[in-house]
């Protein structure tokens, strides 16, 4: 017999990084989640990509056990992390916050097409350079 899925959560967590305090903690306990049991595998399956914030989707079965798939780091977040930038621009294209290459956003779009609703890399790059722009990040040759 299939275990039945009760609930999905998303959380977003620093990789290798995961503790039982709050967000993870406020989210996973009330689930009825071992939160050291779900700590210790979530840190475990992160640990060669420290630093990067990753979401991540917790299943949680009617037998209260568990189960999580982690997904690309946000879009934004490659982006800042290509540019050498801490914080987007506030107003969008019209403030310039950084720069990034062609070769940096296809190395973006690449790593996040497997999440992203794009059938191939073409499609990927236009849609992260519209999460770019919008971040006042601009895209040179």
């Amino acid at each position: 017999m299939a275990k039945e899925i009760v609930n999905k959560i998303k959380l977003q967590i620093p990789a290798g990084r995961a503790t039982a305090a709050p967000p993870v903690g406020t989210a996973l306990g009330p689930a009825g989640i071992a939160l050291p049991d779900f700590v210790n595998r979530f840190n475990e399956a992160t640990k060669d990509k420290m630093g990067d914030i990753l979401p991540v989707e917790v299943y949680v079965y009617d037998d209260r056990s568990f189960d999580f798939k982690v997904k690309t780091p946000p879009a934004a977040f490659l982006i800042k992390k290509a540019a050498g930038v801490k914080k987007a621009s506030a107003t969008g294209s019209k403030q310039i916050a950084g720069s990034i290459t062609k070769a940096q956003l296809r190395e973006i779009a690449e790593t996040k097409l497997q999440d992203l609703n794009a059938y191939d890399v073409e499609a990927a790059m236009k849609t992260i350079e519209g999460t770019a722009r919008n971040m006042g990040i601009e895209i040179k040759e």
